[in-house]
This record gives C-alpha cells, sequence and structure tokens, in this order.
C-alpha cells in the first residue's frame, strides 16, 4: 500500500510541468528579489508605519490646538508655565504637592 502510493507520487513528480512549477514556487517564496517572505515583512512594516502617521498626525492635531490657546488666552499660559515649568510670581511661594496614589 505504502509503496504505490509512493510510486503514484514519484510519478506525479516526474512530470516536467509538475517538476517546473514546483521549482517556479520554490523560487518565487525563497529567492526572488521580492519573494514573499520579505512582502509580508515590508506589508508588516507598512501597517506599522501607517499606525504611527496617524498617532502622530493626532498628536499634532492636539498640539496644535494646545499651541492656539496658549497664544490667544493669557491665563492659560500662566496656568501652563506654572504647572509645566514651575514659574511662580515674586513674594510668591511655590509648594509641589505629590500624590502616590495617582498613577503615572
Amino acid at each position: 500500500m505504502g509503496s504505490l502510493l509512493f510510486k503514484k507520487i514519484f510519478h506525479f513528480f516526474r512530470n516536467k510541468y509538475v517538476l517546473t512549477l514546483l521549482i517556479f514556487i520554490i523560487w518565487l517564496f525563497l529567492f526572488d528579489s521580492n519573494n514573499v517572505l520579505d512582502q509580508m515583512k515590508q506589508q508588516k512594516e507598512l501597517n506599522q508605519l501607517k499606525s504611527d502617521k496617524e498617532y502622530y498626525q493626532k498628536r499634532i492635531k492636539e498640539d496644535s490646538q494646545k499651541l492656539k490657546e496658549l497664544e490667544t488666552d493669557s491665563k492659560s499660559l500662566e496656568k501652563f508655565a506654572r504647572e509645566q515649568y514651575l514659574m511662580k510670581k515674586e513674594n510668591e511661594d511655590l509648594f509641589i504637592v505629590i500624590d502616590k496614589n495617582k498613577k503615572k
């Protein structure tokens, strides 16, 4: 039974068209400059870059809105300077309170 199956498979691969097709497929998968494995890696990288692009466009939009708010509103500019750069007015003491329960 096993020998008969082996003979059928061997006879199938002796066909020159099947053999040519098999060699062509192996060539495409492994040796071609645009092989399938490289195509898959490049597609994965492209998807990552698209995701990064979307993230950075969202951040640019948010930062542009914050910048516009800081340029137009002096109170928000003062609040930003006090919170981010720990600036203070003259004759004013600054106390920093750190909440230990707050997650970073």
